[in-house]
């Protein structure tokens, strides 16, 4: 309990002098290097453009060479840059070798394999490298000319260093020639780009990604405390619509004021949960034995459904990313309950009764910073089963220029980087659900009782509500075509219909009936956002 009060307080220093990440003390994580094994990693931010298709076409990209690099270290491959929603090139990582054996850690290629050439002129030309046998390419090249490359431009890496990874995400460009798709990805592993020809594009893309361990997520990731003083500096504010009459509530507070496990062996004896959630099943999957559910009192219902903003907290969970060279801080709030669901029909805005009603809302935002300077470099705002990524350059923030907006939607509590209107389904035709958001509402300081819940590479012990898998409410019956036709009765004929297929053709989650499950289900809970 003593160190525990000493790391409070140091909190509160954090919080009151404002110290970044970076000067707190730590090991690799802000210093500007990270090691694995006997490779030494830096990113560079300085590259010569290569070659663009054109002009900028929204789906098109640059492509560039690292430039600049220090001495003994080689690039892993070349960048490419997609030009929406910014085609300037961002980071790249480089690497040299410290080992100074017999059996280095990186190695030059073999030799290289032409993947494609473009018909334009100036022409560009894309380059697998042939490793020698233990190693393997993890980024192709580009060159301006159609001589093959010198092998001292890139370096292959020892297999035992490399893990097989996903590559989230579409190509970034691609093209067809001769009935062969060629396509270039940009995992968010190292900043190199990995190119491919084949008939129909191919199926998965393969992917190689630095190994990790528990020893060497710990030195590069932010310690407890520094993770403190990246929450105090970039956490968001929480901007909430002003007629938003469900807001969010810390879990406590629900289980406090009420909330009841069911379970199907007794389903018609509900019982209290204590404020820490520990009578609730552990772990396990959701297999539908177990749901939460509000109060039985219709007047208690009410009160726990609005919520308790002044008891809000963000609940933390800190993870490492695919690429090494991220942390992910995910900020998540708990609403206790989720609102209607509203749609736009041409001019006419229409609620659609009961539809999208359920009790228990889980919602939640991501920063990730770079492990090489400690800094924000994208945020990732959650809309119902997707979301979208944002460039740091590109948020919103307050007075004090470090502190980004995320906006949640009236009832839905999707998240968006500014204020307004975002319409799902048919837009051209402006029909579609409402997702609104507004200025002039509650806000939360998001920095303001946040708690780390989980952390895995520190060891944070995380609380039992936590470890809870099933749904944190029941599945709601009601008629969804009598809730619909209840909705339209007043709309003419032709937007009535227009409206029913716009219900049919939404994915179930943006009209579900059943209580989510928590954060730790989620499958971005131990992987990376889509």
């Amino acid at each position: 309990m003593a160190s525990q009060g000493i790391l409070m307080l140091f909190f509160s220093f954090l919080c009151c002098h404002g110290l970044k990440s970076t000067e707190v003390p730590g090991d690799q994580f802000g210093k500007g290097v990270i090691h694995i094994g006997d490779i030494e990693l830096r990113e560079v931010s300085t590259f010569t453009r290569i070659w663009s298709p054109g002009l900028l076409p929204a789906g098109g990209a640059t492509f560039y060479s690292p430039s600049s690099l220090p001495s003994g270290f080689f690039p892993l491959g070349s960048h490419a840059q997609p030009h929406n929603p910014n085609p300037l090139p961002r980071r790249a990582l480089i690497a040299r070798d410290t080992s100074h054996s017999s059996s280095p850690s990186l190695a030059a290629p073999a030799g290289f394999t032409l993947l494609f050439s473009t018909n334009s002129s100036p022409s560009a030309h894309f380059w697998l490298p042939l490793p020698p046998p233990g190693y393997t390419p993890v980024g192709h090249l580009i060159t301006a000319s159609p001589q093959k490359p010198l092998l001292s431009s890139i370096r292959c890496v020892r297999d035992d260093l490399l893990d097989p990874c996903q590559a989230g995400g579409g190509p970034i460009w691609s093209t067809t020639s001769s009935g062969h798709q060629f396509t270039v990805h940009l995992p968010d592993s190292l900043g190199t780009f990995l190119a491919r020809a084949a008939p129909g594009g191919g199926g998965a893309l393969p992917l190689a990604c630095f190994k990790t361990n528990a020893l060497t997520l710990a030195a590069m990731m932010p310690n407890l405390t520094q993770i403190t003083a990246m929450i105090q500096t970039h956490a968001p504010w929480f901007h909430f619509h002003p007629d938003e009459p469900y807001l969010p509530s810390s879990v406590s507070w629900f289980f406090n004021n009420g909330a009841l496990l069911y379970t199907n062996a007794t389903p018609n004896s509900p019982v209290r949960i204590d404020p820490a959630g520990d009578i609730l099943p552990q772990g396990g999957a959701n297999d539908g034995a177990y749901w939460l559910d509000l109060p039985v009192d219709p007047s208690s219902q009410q009160f726990v459904k609005a919520g308790n903003l002044s008891s809000a907290k963000a609940y933390i969970h800190v993870k490492p990313v695919t690429s090494i060279a991220s942390t992910d801080i995910v900020f998540w709030l708990f609403y206790p309950f989720n609102g209607a669901a509203k749609a736009k029909v041409e001019f006419v805005n229409i609620g659609l009764g009961r539809l999208g009603e359920h009790v228990g809302d889980w919602e939640h935002v991501t920063q990730r910073f770079s492990n090489f300077d400690g800094e924000l470099k994208q945020m990732y705002f959650s809309q119902h089963s997707s979301g979208s990524w944002v460039d740091a350059a590109d948020l919103e923030y307050d007075a004090g220029g470090s502190r980004p907006a995320a906006y949640a939607t009236l009832h839905g509590h999707a998240f968006y980087p500014k204020a307004g209107l975002v319409l799902k389904g048919e837009v051209e035709k402006g029909i579609g659900l409402m997702d609104l958001t507004a200025k002039g509402g509650p806000a939360m300081d998001a920095a303001d009782g946040a708690d780390v819940v989980s952390a895995e590479y520190l060891g944070v012990e995380e609380p039992p509500w936590l470890q809870y898998m099933r749904e944190w409410g029941p599945k709601l019956t009601y008629d969804e075509a009598k809730e619909l036709e209840r909705a339209m009765r007043f709309l003419p004929g032709k937007l009535k219909q227009a409206l029913r297929n716009l219900v049919n053709k939404l994915p179930p989650e943006l009209l579900g009936e059943e209580g989510p499950t928590g954060p730790k289900e989620k499958a971005s809970w131990n992987g990376d956002e889509a």
